[in-house]
């Protein structure tokens, strides 16, 4: 599987902002797939999510997809340490 983490977001999504800020505070590269302008790729994302429209869509690099992730599943994800 991809060595990268993936998410798959638009800028207008509060959710995506906050998942996208909590990564890079954290020291995770990432990946950033804009779902606004590109029914392939968001049609990809709601695949990922088990038919949810929900973004934003995280897909670990083992393969494990997490949608709408709040920061402690995000922090569980990642190994990161919840003060």
């Amino acid at each position: 599987m991809n060595n990268q983490v993936v998410i798959y977001s638009a800028d207008w999504c509060g959710d995506c902002r906050r998942a996208k800020s909590w990564m890079t505070a954290n020291g995770v590269p990432f990946v950033e797939i804009d779902v606004e302008n590109d029914d392939a790729q968001r049609d990809r994302a709601v695949e990922l999510a088990g038919g949810r429209k929900n973004i934003p869509v995280v897909v670990l690099p083992d393969g494990d997809v997490l949608v709408e992730p709040t920061n402690s599943e995000l922090a569980a994800a990642f190994g990161v340490a919840v003060a």
